[in-house]
């Protein structure tokens, strides 16, 4: 059975950026979160950036986009990504760079780890330590069977690589292999792509929060481009609360 640490509430994440050249600098970052906030956002994920735009770990990197988010959204929770790329694949240098989280005094409230990756137990253990919530990335129904014993604040099911008509069916298989493990903590489900909006709705169903953003899609279910995050996390509070069943939770 996976240890849980206490819970808030939550249905809609925005996903600022990612991989995006924009928005990039803490400044950017905060308009942006700011703007996804307003729209419905009740949690904000980031990935920061160094002067060069480059993603980054780096303490100072991090801790000055969670400031500029924390002074433009007060009391709004702010995720970051752990993402092991950023690092060129070397765990033992992201060990390290997680571990000065511990000393900034704009900590993420919380941080994905890729269940997948390299030295994935030890950066829950570094994050958990340091006071950091730990939100698992599993892409993969092997992914559920990694979690037992971890202190998690929830587990990402995030469907990627799949076409929209498969979405529902690859969501639905990795949340039945979590269950089948064990993992009775909340869950968070999210597509990326063809993916996002079939999951977005999916999610409404079974009364799972979900999340929206540049970093999962640059279109709105129309296929018109979005202008902005905060465009994606209004389409998606609407879809999202109009397939919510008329009663009784479908997931918990």
């Amino acid at each position: 059975m996976t240890t849980t640490v206490p819970q808030w509430a939550m249905r809609m994440k925005a996903c600022l950026n990612g991989g995006r050249k924009f928005p990039a600098s803490a400044i950017e970052l905060a308009e942006a979160a700011a703007g996804a906030v307003a729209a419905g956002a009740d949690a904000l994920h980031v990935h920061p950036r160094d002067t060069t735009g480059r993603e980054s770990l780096v303490a100072e990197d991090v801790g000055a986009a969670v400031a500029a988010i924390r002074a433009a959204c007060p009391g709004v929770r702010v995720g970051v990504s752990t993402g092991i790329w950023m690092t060129d694949g070397d765990a033992r240098r992201r060990e390290a760079l997680v571990r000065a989280w511990g000393d900034l005094a704009a900590r993420p409230d919380f941080a994905s780890v890729n269940v997948h990756e390299q030295g994935f137990s030890d950066l829950v253990a570094v994050l958990h330590g340091a006071g950091i919530g730990v939100e698992a990335g599993v892409w993969e129904p092997a992914g559920a069977d990694e979690l037992d014993g971890l202190p998690l604040e929830r587990v990402l099911v995030e469907v990627l690589g799949t076409p929209a008509d498969r979405a529902v069916a690859k969501a639905d298989t990795i949340l039945d292999r979590l269950g089948k493990a064990g993992y009775r903590g909340p869950r968070l489900l999210h597509g990326e792509g063809d993916a996002c909006w079939p999951l977005v709705e999916h999610a409404g169903w079974l009364r799972l929060p979900t999340r929206i953003g540049l970093e999962d899609t640059l279109v709105l279910p129309d296929g018109r481009t979005a202008k902005d995050n905060a465009e994606l996390v209004r389409e998606a509070v609407l879809i999202w609360s109009a397939a919510l069943p008329p009663e009784g939770p479908q997931e918990t």
